[in-house]
This record gives structure tokens, C-alpha cells and sequence, in this order.
């Protein structure tokens, strides 16, 4: 048996509870300062409140200012936090973590500087720990596809591990790995972690079919439900997932497996990224929309103007063509810039049907 520190106690971080503790594993749940209520719920209940669900045995709350007692001995950590709160996870990691300890992110998103280069969030995670420390640990992350509570009970889900250290990828899967998670191995950890932050946006964007069938108010809606103006979409999607690998040194063939196509998929299916599209392609404007979700975290609106804003200042710079993404360039229209949804269908596919 190993144990698991856990920081960060969202629906994803804990539902990965499930396959540890299914697997003989301690799970030690860490809140952050925005989970006090979720702690405190499962330490007088054993009962997440947002996952509506009873934690596994073997998993053990506890508060923020509890977290060094949670470290205490322990060598395996999973950064469960959000894209919003990577910056903070890494300043609590910072003070935390010790040599030869093993970190696995969840975070999906990525930064990017004024220049526009960007970075994936493990790597902005790691670079808040001093980096005589930074370089005695090992750093992993956990790609989709997956839905939270799937997971949770235990439907069969396949994800993919990512990290620089196949050997210790390997020690994770035999940690997380059961009859219904099913775990498969990636070292290209630039190119997996770009298609779970692009997948992201993308998905935000397969909410106008629905939107605009909600707009028309269209009865043959009920029969012809915009599927091909998602297939469209979907399309784009996967050319410039393959494209953001030539930018950015992912493997050419990485998207075409579990950590894009499959991951852009099951989040296209739903979830909050599709509702704000959803909103957005009836006819609101994207901070009309935001406002009818309060308190909702937005990851993919948020990686879209990371991505895009970057994307600006690279074609500027010259480093990207200006042809190039169009479909991730009228998103960041949409989103960050409050335009209306207007997809540029002619410039899609290389623009003469090529794909190029």
C-alpha cells in the first residue's frame, strides 16, 4: 500500500480516489482555501458535496493549514488543482515537497508571456519550487479522456499519463490502474498536455450547433440536430491540434489517439465549456453568457485567451502564419473580444481542401 497526498479536493481530484483506494492505496485529501465547506463535509458526513457521492474508505480530509501534517511521510502528490489555481499550487508545493518525492498535475490549460510563448501548466507548476529541488522530484501529469463522475463509479474510463520518466509513468499506472481505469503511457509530455489544453477550447466551440438550433427555434430541430456543422467543427479541430504540435514540439501523432480526438470527444458531449457555447451560439455575446453561470470555472474560455491572445502576438512576431488556426483565432474573437459567432468556414481545412 502507498499513500497519496491530494491538493486540491474538486470532483476530479477526488474521484480519483476511487481506483487508489480501489487498488489498497491512502488517499489524503488536502482542500485548498476555497475547499473549507467540501472538507468540512466530508470529515462530518463522508459525503462530497459536489460529486453527491460518499469518498472511498481509505481517503482522510483535511484543511489547508492541516496540509504539512498531510505530506507528512508521504512521497506520491497529485497537484488536483484547477488551470486557475496552478500559480498557487506551485507556491504551496514550493514549501511542501521534498527530494525524491513524485508529482502528477490534473491541471488543463496552458500560460504564455508577452511574447506569446507558451508553457503547459506542469511545467508552470513546477517552475514556482527552487530549482535545486525542482530537479530531485519527478513531474507527471494525467490527460483525458474523462468525466469526473464516471469515474467516481467506476465506468470504464481510458486516460493516458504523461511525463519526461517512463519508469515512473509506469509506477503510476500500477498505482492507478483497475478493471475499469484503464491507463495508457505517453512521454510526450508537451504534445499529450497541449491536446488536454486545446481540447478545451475546442469543445466551447461545439456548443454553437446546439445554440443555433436554439436560436432558430426550428422544430426540424428535433430531426436534424446541426451534426454536420459539428462534424465541421470537430474537423478544424484536429488539424490544429496536429498543427500546435508543429508549433510547439508535440509528436505529429499524438492527437489522433486518446489525448485529442478521444479527449475533444467526451468533452464535446457536454459539460460547462459546451453549455457556454451553447449560450454564446443562440446569439449572446460570450460575457452575456458568462453572466448567466455564476460561479461556474470556465477552463476552456480561459485557455482560449491564453491561446489566442499568444497566437496574435506570434503571427506578429512572424512566427505563425496568419493562416493558420483560423477556428482557434474566431473562438478568441468570440470569447476574449465579445464578437459575434461567425465561423469562417472557407478558411478551414487549409482553406482549398488540402488539410496542409
Amino acid at each position: 500500500m502507498t499513500s497519496m497526498v491530494v491538493l486540491g479536493s474538486g470532483i476530479m481530484a477526488t474521484a480519483l480516489a476511487t481506483p487508489l483506494a480501489d487498488n489498497g492505496h491512502e488517499v489524503r485529501l488536502v482542500g485548498t482555501h476555497l475547499d473549507r465547506e467540501i472538507i468540512d463535509s466530508i470529515k462530518a458526513t463522508g459525503v462530497h458535496p459536489n460529486l453527491g457521492l460518499a469518498v472511498p474508505a481509505g481517503v482522510t480530509a483535511y484543511q489547508l493549514e492541516e496540509a504539512a501534517q498531510a505530506f507528512d511521510g508521504v512521497d506520491h502528490v497529485m497537484s488536483g488543482v484547477n488551470s486557475f489555481g496552478v500559480d498557487w499550487a506551485g507556491e504551496q508545493l514550493a514549501g511542501l515537497l521534498r527530494p525524491g518525492m513524485h508529482v502528477i498535475s490534473l491541471a488543463k490549460g496552458m500560460q504564455a508571456d508577452a511574447d506569446g510563448n507558451l508553457t503547459i501548466l506542469p511545467v508552470a507548476l513546477r517552475n514556482h519550487v527552487p530549482e535545486v529541488l525542482r530537479d530531485q522530484v519527478t513531474w507527471s501529469a494525467i490527460a483525458g479522456p474523462s468525466i469526473a463522475g464516471e469515474v467516481a463509479v467506476r465506468r470504464h474510463t481510458s486516460v493516458v499519463f504523461t511525463g519526461e520518466d517512463a519508469s515512473q509513468l509506469a509506477a503510476w499506472r500500477e498505482m492507478f490502474a483497475t478493471d475499469a481505469y484503464h491507463v495508457w503511457l505517453n512521454t510526450d509530455f508537451v504534445g499529450v498536455e497541449v491536446c488536454a489544453a486545446t481540447k478545451n477550447c475546442y469543445a466551447l466551440g461545439a456548443g454553437f450547433a446546439q445554440g443555433l438550433l436554439d436560436a432558430l427555434g426550428d422544430a426540424a430541430g428535433d430531426r436534424y440536430v446541426n451534426f454536420n456543422y459539428g462534424a465541421a467543427l470537430f474537423g478544424q479541430a484536429s488539424i490544429e491540434m496536429t498543427q500546435f504540435m508543429e508549433l510547439l514540439g508535440g509528436e505529429r501523432t499524438t492527437p489522433l489517439g486518446l489525448p485529442g480526438i478521444g479527449d475533444c470527444f467526451v468533452t464535446s458531449m457536454g459539460g460547462r465549456n459546451v453549455r457556454v457555447g451553447r449560450l454564446v451560439g443562440s446569439g449572446l455575446t460570450f460575457s452575456e453568457a458568462r453572466a448567466q453561470m455564476p460561479g461556474v470555472t470556465l477552463e476552456g474560455a480561459a485557455a482560449i485567451a491564453v491561446i489566442g491572445a499568444a497566437l496574435v502576438r506570434l503571427t506578429e512576431r512572424g512566427v505563425v502564419p496568419a493562416e493558420r488556426f483560423p477556428l482557434l483565432r474566431h473562438l478568441y474573437e468570440v470569447v476574449a473580444l465579445d464578437g459575434p459567432v461567425d465561423v469562417p468556414w472557407e478558411t478551414f481545412f487549409g482553406g482549398d481542401g488540402s488539410g496542409s
